[in-house]
């Protein structure tokens, strides 16, 4: 197995703001939605952690799977994901006209203290 840092940075709409915080904080640890986060362990991402202020949003995850791509196509195929991200998706505004994904952009990792 290998192990990829991944940083990923967007933008919320500003309505959409608390219905994204309460979907995170109460919504996904609920039993209709722990497929998910199964589905997130599954798919070998680990520690996968996000941030935010106002309308920003920074998500964190360690990927330790051998097949990347695999891997977010077995994530993609998933209905019960497929419904979260109808919840989640339309509270972002596109982050940048560039970026493969409309709703986060992948930040480039520039430094690395890990013991």
């Amino acid at each position: 197995m290998s192990r990829k840092v991944f940083g990923q940075i967007g933008l919320l709409k500003k309505d959409k703001i608390q219905e994204y915080r309460k979907l995170h904080m109460d919504d996904v640890h609920t039993p209709h939605w722990e497929g998910v986060l199964r589905m997130i362990h599954d798919c070998n991402i680990r520690n996968y952690r996000i941030f935010m202020k106002d309308d920003l949003v920074f998500g964190y995850f360690e990927y330790v799977g051998d097949d990347y791509e695999a891997d977010m196509a077995k994530m993609e195929a998933d209905e019960v994901t497929r419904q979260w991200w109808k919840l989640t998706r339309p509270c972002f505004t596109e982050y940048s006209a560039s970026s493969k994904e409309a709703f986060y952009e992948d930040m480039d990792q520039i430094f690395d203290f890990a013991e």
